[in-house]
């Protein structure tokens, strides 16, 4: 009986170092960003969100460089390639509804797909093993020696016709992982089909509305305006120029929402709290691909886990969903920790700035002093 109390003392202690080692001042999360500090260059964003409660949430830099407006917790940023687990909630919601399934497949919803459509399912779309093609590369091949900014802005829809227009896929479905924005653009579409909204209208609905992110929408130009607004830039010969939008800036489904620092932590409460979706429902999303032809791999060959949405890694031991965004002017990043009961998200309107690296030297603060160069795929749009 002693030596059962006694293992069971040693595992309370044990357990209540794992929790309170790591005792981080808001100066020590501060210095991370030390570079980011200007009241004329664009800069970021950070939110810490520690046992539930933002502990650290500041703005870098300005929103843009005409007004000079510094960043809070207010500025609206481009999400980039955050915008899917989004995307991949909407499509979990009229699951739970019954007006899909992940297995049924995409000519179920557009008969006029071609062919090699009829064997990818909602499933392969999510967790990017659909084989479909990239649409920014066809794009590209339509517009031959013509700068990215004179090429067309192109919508969800349009991405259809283009993956249409195509005899095949780039391999068997469920075969291979490889990240494909091409699969979540045709998700936004599969949203509209199925409920008759516009997918903008429908995050509004189901997520954002419920959840009172009121300053968070997927941007339309010309039908909606971004409030508080920052602007991307690029970084040349050293002077800073606003590069905001590009010919794939309109497609939604894979990155074109806007949200601040303010709305993602309601965001994160409500994944916490299982707001929109229970635990069970939310497993599918936190349950790593596992492709028939071997493991999931990125182009520089390491290994990849990726649910719906998210990317599952874990990091130094901890467990990790996480995702990062890149498209023009744009950087952004989401780590949630859920076992640590930390997140840490970063959105930043400069293309020289890397979130997800410091995104984990923040997190290092938590977990001690030892770095790991940890696991990057750079999830572009």
């Amino acid at each position: 009986m002693k030596s059962r109390l006694t293992t069971a003392l040693l595992v309370a202690l044990a357990f209540y170092a794992a929790t309170t080692k790591a005792q981080v001042s808001s100066s020590q999360i501060d210095a991370i960003f030390a570079s980011l500090k200007s009241n004329n260059a664009p800069g970021a964003a950070v939110l810490v969100v520690r046992n539930g409660k933002p502990i650290f949430r500041r703005g870098y830099g300005v929103a843009d460089l005409r007004t000079l407006r510094p960043i809070d917790a207010s500025t609206n940023f481009r999400l980039a390639s955050v915008t899917k687990q989004f995307t991949a909630t909407a499509i979990m919601l009229l699951a739970r509804d019954g007006r899909l399934h992940y297995d049924d497949h995409l000519t179920s919803f557009f008969p006029e797909f071609p062919a090699y459509g009829k064997s990818i399912t909602l499933r392969n779309l999510l967790n990017h093993t659909s084989g479909l093609p990239d649409y920014e590369d066809i794009l590209m091949k339509q517009y031959p020696n013509t700068s990215e900014d004179k090429i067309p802005q192109i919508l969800d829809a349009g991405v259809l016709k283009l993956l249409e227009q195509q005899s095949s896929g780039k391999f068997a479905p469920g075969s291979k992982w490889e990240y494909s924005n091409s699969g979540y653009a045709a998700l936004a579409r599969v949203v509209e089909k199925v409920t008759g909204d516009s997918f903008g209208q429908f995050l509004q609905d189901r997520i954002f509305g419920p959840l009172k992110m009121t300053n968070t929408l997927a941007y339309s130009k010309g039908k909606n305006e971004v409030p508080h607004r920052a602007y991307g830039h690029t970084k040349n010969a050293g002077t800073w120029r606003e590069t905001d939008q590009s010919s794939t800036s309109a497609v939604l489904g894979d990155g074109g929402i806007y949200s601040s620092l303010d709305d993602l932590a309601k965001w994160d409460r409500a994944l916490r709290e299982h707001t929109l979706l229970s635990e069970e429902e939310m497993r599918p999303a936190l349950t790593p691909v596992h492709p028939t032809g071997g493991f999931a791999k990125n182009p520089e060959g390491e290994n990849v886990s990726y649910g719906f949405g998210w990317f599952l890694d874990p990091y130094r031991g901890h467990k990790r969903m996480w995702h990062y965004g890149e498209t023009v002017g744009f950087r952004t990043v989401i780590e949630r920790f859920p076992d640590d009961k930390l997140t840490v998200i970063i959105l930043a309107n400069r293309d020289d700035a890397d979130p997800h690296a410091l995104a984990l030297k923040v997190a290092d603060l938590y977990f001690g002093s030892v770095r790991s160069q940890g696991f990057r795929t750079v999830a572009k749009k």
